[in-house]
């Protein structure tokens, strides 16, 4: 029995090292389709809410429109049709465009609704399962019993 507290021991001890040479990093979670994302807090601009998106032809239908920001025209995506799942139909009071700067390139992401900003030890977040169909994700880490998160891969939206 001592045995099994000693390995129980080295291995809380052995994840408490990690988090001690690891510093948390920021990461914003949004929802999406009952969904939980978290994104880089360090590519998160601005939020806004209740902006007038201007449609644009002939484009992708994730292409929400584009905005007209301070005189920078950013394009908007919707980011569950950019999933593969059907789109809001309705703006709630909830949704929202979060703006990011990805490789100094703005792009707006249309959500459902912003949670929080956590810290999150990036050693914890897994890597999605092969053959997985989130496409844009790279990555999962349960918070909680009932919550799980899913990285978004920021890079992926500008292809």
């Amino acid at each position: 029995m001592s045995e099994e507290y000693n390995e129980m021991d080295l291995e809380q001890s052995q994840a408490l090292n990690v988090e001690m040479k690891e510093d948390p990093k920021k990461f914003l979670t949004f929802l999406s389709d009952g969904l939980t994302f978290a994104i880089d807090a360090t590519n998160v601009g601005e939020i806004i809410t209740n902006y007038p998106i201007t449609m644009v032809p002939n484009v992708p239908s994730f292409i929400k429109g584009i905005i007209n920001l301070r005189g920078q025209i950013i394009p908007i995506i919707d980011i569950r049709e950019r999933m593969h799942k059907p789109p809001l139909y309705e703006t709630t009071d909830t949704s929202c465009i979060i703006v990011l700067d990805i490789n100094s390139t703005s792009i707006g992401i249309f959500v459902d609704a912003v949670s929080h900003v956590v810290d999150i030890y990036e050693s914890k977040i897994s890597p999605m399962p092969p053959n997985s169909s989130q496409e844009l994700v790279k990555g999962m880490m349960s918070l909680t019993k009932e919550m799980v998160i899913l990285f978004l891969d920021c890079e992926l939206l500008l292809q």
